[in-house]
């Protein structure tokens, strides 16, 4: 049975639908694709001026660009982070969640529209309805009056799509990400499953150098495509070995657990059809799940390209993506408290499954702290053409992160 409290702060979400539905789509209307970033700052005004309207403490954290690296130096593009709390004590409960979206894929997807019980857009699900709900559960609790021994915090950043570097791996070298926490909750379009769980990743781009030639003096060159098919056949076995593994962590369907490594997601080379070759480039993704070591995987992958140098042929690696995985129990006070609160919203006990892909859950989770992914989008149309999310379960989700701030932070 529902406590008076649970009552008031589900009344207040309540209150709040309009609001959310209307938010989200100021938010999708809003084209934050990345890359390049090029309108975050009305992202950020709009989210901010959400906050104050609401009345919730907030600060806007503009991320310097590293002068070191090339591609910060050639990007002319702000990045801010948005960071707000609502209650008192060093006790937090993070809430977190990424304005980015990847760029458009057809006309339209930034002109939100709600048909059939389904609002559209791009990030409409992925995920900035999650934002949305995130917000509004948190006025919703200082709405109820409820006395909290603790906070709720929030974080939300951009360039989650790219690696998080501006965004949440920025704060987390600041020392400014998880600070007190004791959970994070990160709204990704889960679709009624908890994530507790992401794979890692190592993206690489490998660059096969040869010589270029006429094609009648073929001899006198040396062919990188026909190089790169030597190195792709060797990262064959090693794909062949590496599929053979099974993470211990839940996912549908079942050959989902296996560990991954994809070759040639993109490829390029060559100048015409009638030239040898002088360069070929082929890209390797490497999704390595929790019971997998991150370094250990890298110095694999490593090890097989520099056998393939040392055997003569010219090649180059770069590394495009490095991020670890992951894990948190499925019965830490965070994962029964948020399985609780989505029983008392849905009638429905939650599966905790891993996440096919990175989450940012990781970025506390390497802080010792249990992390986990609930959101009301769905990842199966996350990024594509035709992206929506139920307009009801806006609304839902609010009241779910509301309840599991109760049941975990409640005085």
């Amino acid at each position: 049975m529902d406590t008076i409290e649970a009552r008031r702060v589900v009344a207040a979400v309540a209150a709040y639908r309009d609001s959310m539905v209307e938010f989200t789509k100021a938010l999708v209307a809003i084209p934050t694709e990345n890359p390049p970033g090029a309108v975050y700052p009305a992202c950020v005004r709009a989210i901010a001026n959400k906050l104050r309207d609401l009345g919730l403490d907030h600060t806007v954290l503009n991320v310097p660009p590293d002068p070191a690296l090339a591609e910060d130096a050639s990007d002319p593009y702000p990045r801010s982070c948005v960071i707000g709390s609502h209650g008192g004590g060093a006790r937090t409960l993070y809430f977190h969640g990424h304005y980015d979206v990847v760029p458009a894929s057809v006309a339209g997807q930034f002109e939100p529209r709600v048909d059939g019980g389904r609002l559209f857009g791009r990030g409409s699900s992925d995920m900035k309805s999650g934002l949305a709900a995130m917000i509004h559960a948190v006025a919703a609790l200082r709405d109820a009056e409820i006395s909290l021994d603790g906070r709720v915090g929030l974080v939300i950043v951009p360039d989650e799509e790219t690696g998080g570097r501006r965004g949440s791996r920025y704060l987390a070298e600041a020392g400014l990400l998880g600070r007190g926490g004791i959970g994070m909750l990160t709204a990704e379009p889960t679709g009624g499953v908890v994530w507790n769980a992401n794979r890692g990743a190592i993206t690489l781009r490998v660059t096969v150098k040869g010589k270029p030639a006429h094609v009648g003096l073929q001899h006198e060159g040396i062919n990188a495509f026909e190089h790169m098919l030597v190195v792709a056949e060797a990262l064959r076995d090693l794909k062949t070995e590496v599929e053979g593994r099974v993470s211990a962590f839940a996912l549908e369907p079942e050959i989902a657990r296996h560990s991954i490594l994809m070759l040639g997601g993109r490829c390029e080379g060559g100048t015409n059809f009638n030239v040898v070759p002088a360069e070929c480039s082929f890209t390797v993704e490497r999704r390595i799940n929790p019971e997998e070591d991150l370094q250990a995987e890298k110095a694999r992958l490593f090890g097989v390209l520099d056998r393939l140098r040392d055997d003569g042929i010219d090649l180059a690696v770069e590394i495009l993506q490095e991020a670890p995985s992951s894990g948190s129990p499925d019965d830490s006070p965070l994962a029964l408290a948020l399985a609780d609160s989505i029983v008392a919203e849905t009638g429905r006990a939650p599966a905790f499954e891993l996440c096919p892909g990175l989450l940012e859950i990781r970025f506390y989770a390497q802080k010792g702290m249990p992390a986990y992914a609930y959101g009301p989008g769905l990842l199966s149309v996350s990024h594509g053409p035709g992206e929506f999310v139920e307009v009801d379960k806006i609304a839902t989700c609010a009241a779910i992160y509301a309840r599991t701030a109760l049941r975990l932070l409640g005085a």
